[in-house]
């Protein structure tokens, strides 16, 4: 008979503890090849596709979407190996005679699922697992589910209620085995909806569309889009959050939407937001007091909390700021990028002067071991830079900076910074830095006393450059100017290393030709 092997949620690295389900990528009764991806996970550093390591018939997942699992948690179970002539070809939701569950590295698959990057290579031979006849479904408690051979839709012929909610919250494989999905329409007491513009699959592409229409509360099906094809654009649904929120107003309801369907929001249905943005997730009005919104620190939000918390409770940081005068460091990046080639960016060029700064004063390229009471100085750069996303601030690092020109540095902040925007980076591409370039310039705003990213020693901060007056060659003019901050752990070096460092970063934007000197 199939063996049914289990697969728990896999340590997914740098000292991540738990993940959020944000989408399964299979269904109970779907065939899964080995090393396929089966869900989608964030954790508070990134999103990750999860591969099982098993191939087979899948018979129970274990979480609803934007369910918390800790590592190590069951995900899912796997019928592999072929049937004996018990059931079925495929075996979907048997168990075999023993109703054993284990992880054999010898069973259908690899066995081994690297720390939050995948699984190991496949064994060379595989039994093939055939999915053309139906699969019965594992039983649930009462004996009384089965699979449709179309559909490996759920039936419940006692006509109770959908299970999937508090089936999936009780992790047991009995009440996750085939109550996944939901009901067959004909079913007897099977819950009926309304059919919207939309009847099968959802046209849309973008998981952030997916995402940000789930955070809300927005069904999808009920949604008609403006893309091509009727594809549902996020425009599409900002739209019809913008007209649920007005009517949510217009009615004078403090929380949630009330009355009809505002662009594709359900009559009653609350406009709630998960804890992964900054939005609030839920208002409430109490009684001869004001409105409240409580919004759960979890998630990315909670992870960049814990962070800040910790470096302010840590780290006796102090800040040194300074105006500098930027019109040559412009020209400079006009001339290079008139020449032909990739365009250079700003933020290039000010973490090439980063790099050559760090490496006049080590001091600031480090961190602190409190438990050894040692500074401990790094010889490489790994240089993080901060980026506003919509799940929140995250700060993508750049490997071996001090190794890195110009054009690889402006390559590498784009490849990164698109990846932050599409919620696609590694854990690996989040952690590590050695000294964190905020640019905060962007935001519209001259300075900032920034919290060191811990365990790091030092931040530079740069502000907006704009047409200011200023004192060129004893007359006044009007130059480029930018305001430089430099927030730094003084355990690790006193003011006089801050000031020069900062100095020397203040010439270098001034003159450019400084950096060439020390080159």
């Amino acid at each position: 008979m199939a063996q049914v092997l289990e697969f728990k949620l896999p340590d997914l690295g740098e000292g991540l503890t738990e993940a959020e389900i944000v989408r399964w990528l299979v269904e109970v009764g779907d065939v899964v090849a080995v090393d396929q991806p089966v869900v989608e996970v964030e954790t508070a550093k990134a999103m990750v596709e999860v591969p099982c390591p098993y191939g087979g018939v899948v018979t129970a997942r274990f979480g609803a979407e934007g369910t918390e699992l800790p590592v190590g948690a069951p995900l899912l179970t796997v019928a592999v190996g072929e049937p004996t002539g018990d059931g079925p070809a495929g075996g979907a939701g048997a168990t075999n005679a023993e109703g054993t569950r284990g992880q054999d590295p010898a069973a259908e698959g690899s066995g081994n699922v690297l720390v939050g990057y995948g699984t190991s290579q496949a064994p060379a031979r595989r039994r093939r697992i055939r999915p053309a006849q139906p699969a019965p479904a594992a039983p649930s408690a009462n004996g009384q589910l089965r699979t449709t051979a179309d559909t490996r839709e759920t039936v419940e012929p006692t006509g109770t209620a959908d299970t999937r909610g508090s089936a999936e919250a009780a992790g047991t494989p009995q009440a996750n085995g085939a109550a996944d999905t939901a009901k067959a329409p004909g079913s007897t007491g099977a819950p009926s909806r309304t059919p919207g513009p939309v009847d099968g699959p959802v046209p849309v592409i973008s998981p952030l569309v997916r995402r940000l229409a789930r955070q809300n509360g927005l069904d999808l099906r009920e949604m008609t889009g403006s893309g091509p094809d009727g594809l549902i654009l996020r425009a599409d649904v900002e739209y019809a959050l913008r007209a649920a929120a007005a009517q949510g107003r217009t009615s004078g309801v403090a929380s949630g939407v009330t009355g009809g369907v505002a662009g594709g929001v359900t009559a009653g249905e609350p406009l709630t937001h998960a804890a992964r943005t900054e939005a609030p997730a839920t208002a409430a009005v109490t009684a001869g007091g004001p409105s409240v919104t409580r919004v759960p620190l979890k998630g990315i939000r909670g992870a960049v909390a814990d962070k800040l918390s910790r470096s302010r409770t840590e780290i006796p940081d102090a800040t040194c700021w300074v105006d500098a005068d930027a019109t040559e460091l412009m020209r400079t990046r006009a001339a290079m990028n008139a020449a032909g080639g990739p365009k250079i960016s700003v933020l290039a060029l000010l973490a090439r002067i980063c790099t050559a700064a760090l490496a006049r004063f080590p001091e600031l390229n480090s961190s602190v071991d409190t438990a050894a009471r040692e500074v401990v100085q790094y010889a490489d750069v790994h240089l993080g830079f901060a980026a506003q996303t919509e799940r929140g601030l995250v700060v993508p690092v750049v490997r071996d900076a001090h190794t890195r020109d110009a054009e690889s540095l402006t390559a590498e902040f784009a490849r990164l910074t698109e990846a932050a925007r599409t919620g696609t980076l590694t854990p690996a591409e989040l952690t590590g830095g050695t000294f964190t370039l905020n640019n905060y310039g962007v935001f519209g705003v001259d300075g900032s006393t920034p919290i060191i990213n811990h365990p790091e020693a030092a931040m530079l901060g740069v502000g907006r450059i704009v047409p200011k007056p200023w004192v060129h060659e004893g007359e006044l003019a009007v130059r480029q100017v930018v305001q430089l901050s430099l927030t730094f752990d003084h355990r690790v070096c006193d003011g006089g290393t801050a000031g020069g460092f900062l100095r020397y970063v203040a010439d270098c934007v001034e003159q450019p030709a400084v950096l060439l000197r020390t080159l």
